[in-house]
């Protein structure tokens, strides 16, 4: 029988998630990779005993996690079921609708039907009354938004979700979604985008400045740019990496010789900071305020207790941040 570590509090730190009540670990674990149908039990058990053994609190999900999609949720149910149960009202646990998830014109994108339907579906696989956070997982371009928000504030009213979210918005779109939300008095929280050192789509896009502005939680998916920010991938590409066992997601292609340049210089950056690469990378995310928490994912327990050494170290000198931009302009 599992039984957590007493001490687990005292490893972790947390933030308070936009204007809200809810704190968020600085590093919540995100089950998008390797929980799937072919994952072993017991290794996504003590994945999640290690997360949760050091504090992280979090656990994300998505109706399509997988593969199959559902498996992930399916899996974590199992889980919660057997081990996790004493300590549900210890956890965050989140879950999302908007991409493809049955055949039909009704599995997908963001309607009401599709949204309210899901998370039912979600439910039942988890073996769960309620999600403590709902997003809606991307932006509907046919849909109108009231539509897509008012499902958001049914859910909440319903029960099934404590808090709402939204996934892959950018500035102006959360601006608009922000504004109906408070209007409707639905508690909407957080915001879930792709950020790391190669990627600023939220710079670029406005949603980091307005997530800021509107006083809005960020939680980023990808810190670790797919693995590439890791050092996994220093002196050429592994058989077990994600590369050569899942192209799902990541490409070969993308490991060229300018990127692995960029690797490698980014790698001796984190040496002189006594980081690994992830750490820094993590680090980096985390540096300003505007950044409630980063997801990782993990295939073995190890690479969640490295991550979250990042926690130790989240300050970066004015120099350090423009090298890292210097390398990443290259």
């Amino acid at each position: 029988m599992y039984i957590a570590d007493k001490n687990r509090y005292e490893k972790m730190k947390y933030n308070r998630c936009g204007n809200s009540g809810l704190l968020l670990p600085a590093v919540s674990f995100g089950l998008w990779h390797n929980f799937g149908d072919h994952a072993d039990m017991e290794t996504m058990k003590q994945l999640c005993f290690t997360a949760f053994d050091n504090g992280i609190t979090h656990f994300d999900l998505a109706n399509n996690y997988g593969p199959d999609p559902g498996s992930a949720e399916i899996n974590f149910g199992k889980i919660l079921k057997t081990d996790l149960a004493p300590y549900r009202d210890e956890l965050i646990i989140s879950t999302k609708a908007g991409y493809e998830m049955w055949d039909g014109p009704y599995g997908n994108w963001g309607s009401r039907k599709y949204l309210i339907a899901s998370l039912n579906q979600s439910l039942e696989r988890l073996g769960l009354d309620y999600v403590d956070i709902f997003y809606h997982h991307r932006m509907d371009p046919n849909t109108p938004l009231e539509e897509t928000m008012g499902a958001l504030e049914q859910i909440v009213r319903s029960g099934k979700a404590l808090y709402v979210g939204l996934s892959n918005y950018d500035g102006p779109t959360l601006e608009k979604a922000t504004k109906i939300l408070t209007e409707r008095n639905v508690p909407f929280i957080i915001n879930q985008n792709r950020y790391s050192i190669f990627d600023r789509t939220i710079e670029n896009n406005g949603l980091k400045e307005m997530a800021k502005t509107l006083d809005k939680g960020i939680i980023c998916f990808s810190p670790l740019a797919q693995g590439l920010l890791t050092n996994r991938y220093l002196h050429g590409i592994p058989e077990d990496s994600r590369i050569k066992t899942d192209g799902r997601f990541l490409k070969e292609s993308r490991l060229d010789e300018k990127t692995l340049m960029k690797i490698k210089k980014l790698n001796e950056m984190a040496q002189s900071r006594n980081q690994s690469l992830a750490q820094m990378a993590l680090s980096w995310v985390l540096k300003d305020n505007a950044i409630t928490s980063v997801l990782i994912g993990a295939s073995k327990p190890e690479q969640i207790l490295d991550n979250i050494m990042a926690i130790n170290n989240i300050s970066f000198s004015e120099e350090e941040i423009n090298k890292i931009n210097e390398i990443c302009e290259l």
